[in-house]
């Protein structure tokens, strides 16, 4: 028995072997012609009758019917033909998050099924296990799946668009040397071959991915102080280990004055660098690296770490407490607590406003905040003068 409506519009048609209703709906057409057509079935004739209208409005409003596209089809789609142009490394990240924390739980759900609550619900149970920067990140990995695959039609909306993310856990905060803890490291670092990293890293903020590409064609380290207007020996901030080589952002790219204390330690780098390089039997490159590797290839983070670790315990701190990019942060929080303004600050270290630099890399290094104190007491000394402060 089969009933059917115009051929573009569908139909219905019972099926004896499975005992079933069958709705289905033409969708188009493929390169060879052949009719590409959706179906759905119910034990019912209502039920199919229900069943082929919403194949139909679904059709009509280009909302794809369910089917057997999944969560993870969609996820896999975006890997490996969304992110062109990213690093090896960002796609390797997306892939392990997806890995262990999309698909586990809604790999399986079929696309077109899925709601703001199943999203709500992942999201709040990974909040009791990840920080809230990681669930951000998995909030955008999957909201980009569902746009990728709202824009090949396989789904009519974005419901990941429509979820708040939660609170997650507290990662570790960064942290801020003291000037007498920045000392010590300087200190403790002398003698090894990190000292003049170490003490780029505290005393102009450069990142840790800006320093490791360094070459010596991006260092004047004797300017030109007798010209009109003087030039100061510098540091050209103008590349970085991200993909394509270039600074994170157009402000990212600057020169940057040195202090003494780095051309001292820059001069005696080199002296040492070009001995070493003599000791060898290899021709020393005034273009190469500023920090090589032992092997003279590029630092990888690494190495850094390792290495600041053992100043770090040298100079009586806990390893296991610091990183090297903290050194920037540092940077920033020193320069905030002798008075330079925020906005100088975050053009030496190259963000694009001050947001971030007040937000993320400023630290109080102070523990008691004295500027509304000394304010008052120099207003009103000044309205009685005879007043002697702690009388």
């Amino acid at each position: 028995m089969t009933k059917r409506r115009s051929r573009g519009e569908g139909g219905l048609h019972w099926n004896a072997q499975r005992q079933r209703w069958i709705a289905w709906v033409t969708v188009g057409f493929d390169a060879k012609g052949k009719r590409k057509t959706r179906s759905a079935s119910a034990v019912t004739k209502t039920e199919a009758k229900e069943k082929l209208r919403k194949l139909i409005s679904d059709r009509d409003s280009g909302r794809p019917a369910p089917d057997g596209y999944t969560v993870e089809d969609a996820t896999e789609g975006w890997l490996t033909f969304g992110l062109s142009g990213r690093s090896a490394k960002t796609v390797q990240n997306y892939r392990h998050n997806v890995a262990n924390h999309v698909i586990p739980f809604l790999g399986r759900k079929k696309l077109v099924d899925l709601s703001v609550e199943d999203v709500e619900k992942w999201l709040a149970g990974r909040a009791t296990q990840l920080s809230t920067r990681t669930l951000r990140l998995l909030h955008s990995i999957l909201n980009r799946v569902v746009r990728y695959a709202q824009a090949r039609d396989k789904v009519m909306r974005n419901v990941v668009e429509l979820c708040e993310i939660p609170v997650g856990l507290e990662g570790r905060p960064s942290k801020s040397l003291t000037i007498e803890q920045a000392e010590a490291v300087l200190k403790a670092s002398e003698g090894s071959n990190m000292h003049a990293y170490i003490v780029l890293s505290l005393l102009i903020g450069a990142r840790q991915e800006e320093l490791r590409p360094l070459t010596w064609d991006h260092v004047d380290l004797h300017g030109a102080p007798k010209a009109n207007p003087p030039v100061p020996r510098s540091i050209e901030v103008w590349h970085s280990v991200r993909e394509g080589g270039d600074t994170k952002t157009k402000k990212s790219r600057r020169t940057l004055a040195l202090p003494m204390r780095c051309v001292v330690a820059l001069r005696l780098h080199r002296l040492r660098q070009r001995q070493l390089s003599k000791q060898q039997g290899r021709q020393w490159d005034p273009q190469g690296l500023v920090f090589p590797s032992a092997v003279w290839t590029e630092l990888d983070s690494h190495n850094v770490r390792r290495s600041f670790r053992r100043v770090v315990k040298a100079a009586g701190l806990t390893p296991k407490e610091w990183t090297p990019r903290e050194m920037r942060h540092s940077f920033v929080s020193v320069m905030s607590a002798s008075g330079v303004p925020v906005e100088d600050i975050a053009r030496l270290v190259g963000h694009s406003g001050t947001r971030v630099t007040e937000l993320v890399y400023r630290k109080q290094i102070r523990p008691v905040i004295v500027e509304g104190a000394t304010a008052m007491d120099s207003i009103f000394q000044s309205l009685n003068p005879k007043r002697q402060t702690g009388s």
